[in-house]
């Protein structure tokens, strides 16, 4: 059995232009005083880093390792959430998805979507310079709106959806291949692989493709009532990321899995800090330890009432409290007497 690594943060949620939240470096002093030892870098954010620069410098992927090792951790992966959304858009969500791409592809779709495609190949580079093995990403969606379809999907909808998506996400999954890096995919409600199911008609339209993986997120099964501890036992040879993520579901008799267009804090599923939802973490990590997952704890904070700083601060602690330092022997060892063939045999009367 293999030993997680963490605790690690997310900083998407955490950027901002007053310090020290501004640039890398700052934030990377602060996360590191809270007690985490890996950061996930979004890579829309050119306060943080330059995708494109990551790319095509070796020196500037080393000097952006350097900034982070400087502050005592390691970079765990880069994320493309915003990019990878783009991929595959409806029209109907074209200006909605705006202001994911630059200001002057503002309302063109194959404009988007073309940017978004080559910003994936950048990030595949980027990752092999920097020795990474893994990168967290969103599908895109074409076929969102019909999840709950009324009046009822049109025979074959559902196949050509998928095959058009394996069509647009199969080159980008070579270019990982190239470079050594799996593709995660953020399960998550929107997109179009947002459960169990939906993965596997993916991973049949890609042929299997061996970089196309999962990021886990209990949080956004917990919404879905979905059964998250069974999700392991089923994908665990593709979970390749891990978000520590919280969330509560108490449906009640106005409101149930769809919210009712109430905003997060009046909605019956949301997202929470660390330890104040009612996703069972011991569990997560015990099957994760189980099934020799040794990639990183990574804290993604997003609250509907709690201060981010509070959340990050508690979240370190947290995630280093369940991380399972594996056994290298059985519990009973001590009472072992050794054997060989002809023992055994005699202990079984042959």
């Amino acid at each position: 059995m293999k030993t997680i690594k963490g605790p690690a943060i997310f900083l998407a949620q955490f950027a901002d232009d007053q310090a020290p939240f501004n640039n890398l470096e700052n934030i990377c002093k602060w996360v590191a005083g809270l007690g985490y030892k890996g950061v996930q870098i979004p890579t829309w954010d050119s306060r943080l880093i330059d995708l494109q620069k990551a790319a095509e410098s070796k020196t500037y992927a080393e000097e952006i390792k350097g900034i982070v090792a400087e502050a005592g951790m390691e970079i765990t992966e880069l994320s493309t959430h915003l990019q990878g959304q783009l991929v595959a858009v409806h029209p109907a969500y074209n200006e909605l998805f705006d202001g994911f791409a630059p200001a002057e592809l503002k309302g063109n779709l194959q404009g988007k979507t073309d940017w978004a495609r080559q910003q994936l190949m950048y990030a595949a580079k980027a990752s092999q310079n920097m020795g990474l093995t893994a990168h967290a990403t969103f599908s895109g969606a074409l076929m969102w709106h019909t999840v709950y379809p009324w009046p009822q999907r049109p025979a074959g909808l559902v196949e050509t959806g998928f095959t058009e998506l394996a069509k647009r996400w199969t080159p980008i999954l070579d270019e990982f291949d190239k470079n050594g890096v799996d593709v995660c995919y953020e399960l998550h409600p929107g997109e179009d692989l947002h459960d169990g199911i939906t993965f596997e008609m993916f991973l049949d339209k890609v042929n299997g493709h061996k970089r196309a993986n999962i990021l886990y997120d209990p949080s956004h099964f917990v919404l879905q009532c979905l059964d998250y501890l069974e999700f392991i036992d089923f994908y665990h040879e593709r979970i390749r990321m891990f978000h520590v993520k919280d969330a509560e579901f108490n449906p009640t008799g106005k409101q149930g899995v769809y919210g009712g267009f109430q905003g997060w804090v009046e909605r019956a599923g949301r997202f929470r800090s660390l330890g104040d939802g009612q996703v069972d973490f011991a569990g997560i990590f015990s099957k994760l330890s189980q099934y020799d997952f040794d990639g990183w704890a990574v804290l993604e904070w997003e609250c509907a009432l709690k201060h981010p700083e509070q959340g990050a601060a508690e979240g370190a602690p947290f995630i280093d409290s369940h991380i399972i330092r594996v056994t290298e022997k059985a519990f009973d060892d001590f009472a072992g007497v050794g054997a060989d063939e002809a023992f055994n045999k005699k202990v079984l009367g042959i």
